[in-house]
C-alpha cells in the first residue's frame, strides 16, 4: 500500500486546507473551485486534545494504560502542518531483510502448486493432485464451504501457498523485489508466521512448531513437541492445527517513523485474512484463540528464549541488534468446517505453554539490519497494550453464514487461488474506469460482517472471513463514490455494526441526510449521506495521493474507538487495526475477482477526515483507507515466477 512511497517528507510539502461548504438544504458536498484552496475552514479537531482528564468511565481498563494508548493515536496523527515523527529520509543501506530465516533450523520444503494460467509449466515436484475443475470458485466461499480436506502435506503447502506465499518478483533496472500474497506497507512485510501442528506424514514425525520461509516456500523447524504434551487430542478436534503470527516493528519502522505500530496491525489483519480465505478453499474454519495472552503466545511461538529487548526512554540511534525482536500477535485455530468437540481450558493451556521452555529449540534468527533506530513510543505502547491470558474467555464457533448475493455475474469465474495470488496493490489509478452500481453493492455485500442473515442486524463477525474474529463488528466505512454508474457522485456510509447506527448519526453532521441510495439491497445498511464530486477531497485528505481520487470509489474506515478501548480493554487497540486489515483484505480481492484493482492507503490527515464527518472527540477514529478502481500498469517493470525466483533478499 502506498504511504508517500516515492516521496518521504518529515514536513507536508505545504500547509493546504480544504474549504468544506455542506448545504443541508440540497445535500450537496461542495468543494469551492474543484481544487485545494488555502483556507483556514479546518479547526484542530477536539480528537487532537486528548488528555487523561478527558478519559470518562473507564470501566475495567487501567486509565493510565488507556491515556497512553490515547497519546500514542494522538501522537502519530498526520495533519496539515506536519506529519507524525519520522526519517527524514530513507537509510538504504540499513533496509531491513523482509525475509527471517533462522539459522541452522532444519528446512522442511512445501509442495508448490499450479495455477490455471501456468499448470502446464509445472515440474513433477508441484502438487500433481489438484484439480482444477474441482478448484471452488472465488465467489462460492461466501455462500458455503467445500468438504473438509485431510491434514496432509499437500493441503498445509496449500494454505501457505495461497495465504503467505510469494507470489511474484517484479524487476526494473538494477532493481528486483519480491511480491506476496498477502499485502503489506510498502512491502516490507512486518509479520511473521508459524505453524503449531500434530505429527504430519511426510512433513514431521511428530507434533511441533516451526517457522514459515515464504521464499523458500518451506517450514523451519524450530522444535519438535512431545507426544506426553498431547496439545492436539486434549483441546482442538481431529486435524486441526494453530498458525500464530508475530511483528518485527522494527521492519516498518524503518520507513514510517512512530506511526509504524499502526501499519504492523494492519498487516497483521491482512495476513489472518488471508489465511481464513485460503483455509477456507480446503474446507477448514478459522478462529481467533483469543483467550491466550501474550506471555502464552510468546512461549507458544519459542520466542521467549531470546533476550528482552529493553525500552530506551527517547529514540536513539546506533547498532540494536534486540530491536529485531518478534513481538507476538496472536494465535489462529484452523480446524474442519463443521468440527464440534472444542475444550479449551485456558488454564490448562497455559500450564501447558510453561513446559514449552523447555523445548529443544533449534535456530538463531538472522540479523535484518547492521544499524536501526529505535522509536521508543512504538515498543512502549506494544508493551502497553499486551493482553493477559483471560481464562474466562469461552472459545465458541458459530454456524457460518453465508453472504448476501445480488449480482454474482459482476465475477469473473476465477477460482480462490487465481485471485489471491494475482492480487496486486495498485500504484496508480486510471481516472477512467467506471463500475455498475450492482457490483459496488456486490462488493459491499461481502464486506458486512454477519452475512445475510433474514431480519436480523449486522453486528456479529459471522461470514468469511470476518467470522475468525472473536467480537462484533467495530469498523464502519465512509465511502467516496467517484465513479461508480448510477449513483451520485458524493459521501456515503457503510454501517457494520447496526448497533452503532444511532450513537453514528448523533456524532456527524447534522446536515447529512443518511438514505438508501436507488437500488441498494434491503440488508445492506449502506447510506447516502451528501451529494457532489468528492475526489479532490478524497485525494487531499489521503497525503495528497491521487490514488484516492482516480478509483471507483475510496473509503476511511471509521472505528467505534474510545469507548471499545475502555469498555473492553486496552488490548482492543491492535485488534480495531486488524479488524481494518480483514475488511481490507476484502476489498482487495473483491477487486480483482470484478476485474479491476485496489491498494490501502495508511497516510491520512486523521482529524481532517474527522472533520468531513463532523466527528469530534475520540468516539470515533478514521484508522485505514482503501482505493478501489481501474489500474495503471508500469510496463517498464518485468514480472517474474515466484519461485524459483532469484537468488536475492530484497
Amino acid at each position: 500500500m502506498p504511504h508517500l512511497s516515492t516521496r518521504f517528507y518529515s514536513r507536508p510539502p505545504n500547509a493546504n486546507r480544504f474549504h468544506l461548504n455542506l448545504r443541508p438544504s440540497t445535500s450537496v458536498l461542495r468543494l469551492p473551485n474543484r481544487k485545494l484552496i488555502p483556507a483556514m475552514s479546518f479547526s484542530s479537531s477536539s480528537a487532537s486534545k486528548m488528555n487523561t482528564r478527558q478519559v470518562k468511565n473507564p470501566g475495567t481498563t487501567d486509565p493510565r494504560k488507556l491515556s497512553h494508548v490515547l497519546k500514542y493515536h494522538d501522537q502519530t496523527k498526520h495533519s496539515f502542518t506536519k506529519y507524525a515523527r519520522g526519517p527524514h529520509g530513507l537509510d538504504w543501506a540499513n533496509q531491513p531483510n523482509p525475509f527471517r530465516r533462522y539459522i541452522s533450523a532444519p528446512l522442511l520444503p512445501l509442495m508448490h502448486l499450479p495455477s490455471r494460467t501456468d499448470h502446464r509449466t509445472q515440474t513433477p515436484s508441484s502438487l500433481s493432485n489438484y484439480n482444477h475443475d474441482n478448484a471452488p470458485l472465488y465467489s462460492s466461499l461466501f455462500t458455503s464451504l467445500p468438504p473438509p480436506q485431510p491434514l496432509t502435506v499437500s493441503s498445509i503447502s496449500q494454505l501457505f501457498y495461497d495465504s503467505l506465499a510469494l507470489s511474484a518478483w517484479k524487476t526494473t533496472g538494477y532493481s528486483t523485489w519480491s511480491l506476496r500474497v498477502n499485502p503489506s506497507s510498502g512491502n516490507l512485510h512486518p509479520t511473521e508466521a508459524y505453524i503449531i501442528a500434530p505429527a504430519i506424514a511426510s512433513l514431521c514425525d511428530s507434533p511441533f512448531v516451526a517457522h514459515y520461509a515464504p521464499k523458500e516456500h518451506a517450514l523451519e523447524l524450530r522444535a519438535k513437541i512431545p507426544s506426553r504434551f498431547d496439545l492436539f487430542n486434549n483441546f482442538f478436534p481431529k486435524n486441526s492445527f494453530l498458525v500464530g503470527f508475530s511483528s518485527i516493528f522494527w521492519r516498518e519502522a524503518w520507513k514510517y517513523g512512530e506511526r509504524a505500530f499502526r501499519y504492523c496491525n494492519h498487516d497483521v489483519g491482512h495476513a489472518i485474512a488471508a489465511v481464513a480465505m485460503a483455509a477456507a478453499e480446503l474446507g477448514w474454519d478459522v478462529k481467533i484463540l483469543e483467550g491466550m495472552g501474550y506471555k502464552e503466545l510468546k512461549k507458544l511461538m519459542g520466542l521467549d528464549i531470546f533476550p528482552e529487548f529493553v525500552i530506551p526512554s527517547k529514540p536513539i540511534k546506533g547498532k540494536i541488534p534486540e530491536i529485531e525482536f518478534e513481538h507476538p500477535d496472536c494465535v489462529l485455530v484452523v480446524f474442519p468446517s463443521g468440527a464440534t468437540g472444542f475444550d479449551v481450558n485456558y488454564e490448562k493451556l497455559r500450564l501447558l505453554m510453561e513446559e514449552f521452555s523447555a523445548l529443544d529449540w533449534k535456530g538463531k534468527p538472522n540479523l535484518l539490519s547492521k544499524e536501526h533506530f529505535c522509536w521508543d513510543i512504538i515498543y512502549s505502547t506494544a508493551e502497553v497494550v499486551k493482553k493477559p491470558l483471560t481464562i474466562r474467555n469461552a472459545f465458541s464457533v458459530d454456524p457460518f453464514s453465508s453472504s448476501g448475493v445480488c449480482s454474482e455475474s459482476s465475477y469473473k469465474g476465477f477460482t480462490v487461488r487465481e485471485v489471491v495470488r494475482k492480487r496486486r496493490s495498485a500504484v496508480d489509478m486510471d481516472g477512467v474506469t467506471a463500475i455498475d452500481r450492482e457490483t459496488f453493492y456486490q462488493i459491499m455485500l461481502h464486506c458486512l460482517p454477519s452475512g445475510s442473515r433474514s431480519r436480523e442486524k449486522q453486528k456479529r463477525q459471522l461470514a468469511l472471513p470476518y467470522r475468525v474474529l472473536s467480537w462484533d463488528a467495530e469498523v464502519h466505512a465512509a465511502l467516496f463514490i467517484h465513479r461508480v454508474k448510477g449513483l451520485p457522485k458524493g459521501l456515503y456510509f457503510l454501517v457494520r455494526n447496526e448497533d452503532h447506527l444511532g450513537e453514528l448519526k448523533k456524532a456527524v453532521r447534522s446536515g447529512f441526510v443518511w438514505e438508501k441510495p436507488e437500488g441498494c439491497p434491503r440488508d445492506l445498511p449502506l447510506y447516502e449521506l451528501a451529494r457532489g464530486d468528492c475526489q479532490q477531497l478524497a485525494k487531499g485528505l489521503s497525503c495528497h495521493q491521487d490514488i484516492a481520487g482516480d478509483g471507483c470509489f475510496s473509503l476511511g474506515m471509521v472505528a467505534h474507538f474510545e469507548p471499545m478501548l475502555s469498555n473492553k480493554n486496552v488490548w482492543m487497540y491492535p485488534r480495531l487495526f486488524w479488524e481494518t486489515g480483514v475488511l481490507g483484505q476484502v476489498l482487495y480481492l473483491e477487486a480483482h475477482a470484478v476485474g479491476i484493482s485496489a491498494t490501502g492507503i495508511g497516510c491520512f490527515f486523521d482529524d481532517p477526515v474527522h472533520e468531513v464527518l463532523g466527528l469530534t472527540g475520540s468516539k470515533f477514529q478514521s484508522l485505514y483507507h482503501f482505493t478501489v478502481g481501474g489500474p495503471v500498469v508500469d510496463r517498464r517493470i518485468m514480472s517474474l515466477p515466484a519461485y524459483p525466483g532469484p537468488n536475492i533478499d530484497a
